[in-house]
């Protein structure tokens, strides 16, 4: 069977698992402040979905991303989710005989895409406590030339949850600028950060903020992003996107609202997901040989290292399963580093995240009997 058969199937499984705890994909299932259910109703009943939406977004919406992101001066283009954006940016940018270079480990998919295009992909590892588990401005400077295409960086990352600070995005800026590469700045989970900042505020030429509402308001079935870039590059993109019928009317309608009652609401959703860090990093220390690498995450996630104890994470992940709660392995994410560790996703009801605590030692034992799964994805 083709593999994308087999994937599509294990995904339809936990889809159609009643009560699944999902704790491995970094989607929020918080319950939506009342406004966003009911500006989806309200767009549903007032048969307003029928009519295409503007290509590039509500204009409200537009407006809004702006805001949040901190970029007022940005042109934006509402996507069918970032995976969307981030597809159509590496579609019109890669090219044979360029490089993109990248994090390890990153987030597979623009690796992807950015192939597809004909790039040569350049992954400069990260999983170093050494340095913070996060790049340096050392390592990427050494690593790019004339040939450097893209800079695709992650930040928060994922799955590590590092953040950083404005004095390396404008480092990372200035290399980008000395080489004439365009620096995709993927923002997915920038509300989860203490501190965030746009690269857009350094190098508004050639940077791009991809945006996402899948994390911090909990559209990820309702397929929602966004790019941020200047308006000679979002022309570029709009020429020929993926969907140039405009995205999900009720989706935007949920977005507007979520965004305008943002400040009121979604400080408690950090609090809540922050408590679910805790709990969970407290009960991964006391297994020994367990760790936790990254604490507090600057996402909403926890990377768990279990190749101390001896503990294969696909193992774990099959053990979990058992009992109704989804945990994602390393190889994910990276095929260098994914045999070390395990994430956990926390934007989760509180009682998934102590179920995940009160079973650990069951399914740490439960994981030493079990022969390594073939088909995670």
């Amino acid at each position: 069977m083709k593999t994308f058969e087999v994937r599509n199937q294990y995904f339809d499984k936990l889809c159609n698992t009643p009560g699944l705890m999902w704790l491995g994909q970094n989607t929020n299932h918080f319950a939506p402040h009342a406004s966003v259910r009911e500006a989806v109703i309200q767009a549903l009943d007032s048969g307003e979905y029928h009519a295409y939406a503007p290509p590039a977004g509500f204009e409200e919406l537009r407006q809004l991303i702006r805001e949040d992101m901190g970029v007022p001066d940005a042109s934006v283009l509402v996507t069918d989710g970032a995976v969307e954006a981030l597809y159509n940016v590496c579609s019109n940018i890669c090219k044979p005989g360029t490089t993109f270079v990248t994090t390890n480990p990153s987030w597979a998919w623009p690796m992807h895409f950015a192939r597809k295009a004909g790039a040569e992909i350049v992954e400069l590892p990260i999983y170093n406590p050494a340095q913070g588990y996060k790049l340096t401005v050392e390592q990427l400077r050494n690593a790019v030339d004339e040939n450097t295409r893209v800079i695709y960086l992650v930040d928060p990352n994922n799955p590590l949850g590092t953040c950083h600070t404005e004095e390396e995005i404008k480092a990372f800026t200035d290399i980008a600028r000395s080489v004439g590469a365009y620096f995709i700045h993927d923002a997915t989970y920038s509300s989860f950060a203490e501190n965030f900042t746009p690269a857009y505020k350094f190098y508004p030429e050639k940077a791009i903020q991809i945006y996402s509402f899948s994390k911090w308001l909990g559209l990820a079935g309702m397929r929602l992003g966004a790019v941020l870039a200047s308006g000679e590059i979002i022309e570029m993109l709009a020429t020929a996107p993926p969907n140039n019928l405009g995205s999900n009317v009720l989706s935007q309608r949920a977005a507007i609202a979520g965004l305008k009652t943002k400040a009121e609401w979604f400080p408690e959703i950090w609090r809540r997901q922050r408590r679910n860090q805790d709990v969970v990093a407290q009960a991964a220390l006391k297994i020994p040989g367990f760790a936790v690498p990254v604490y507090p995450s600057q996402a909403n996630l926890l990377v768990i290292e279990t190749i101390d104890a001896g503990i294969r994470p696909e193992a774990l992940v099959a053990a979990y399963q058992t009992q109704g709660i989804m945990i994602r392995q390393g190889t994910y994410h990276t095929k260098q580093f994914g045999d070390r560790f395990v994430k956990v996703s926390l934007t989760v009801p509180e009682e998934w995240a102590d179920r995940f605590c009160e079973l650990l030692p069951e399914m740490v034992k439960l994981a030493r009997t079990i022969d390594v799964p073939a088909n995670l994805f």
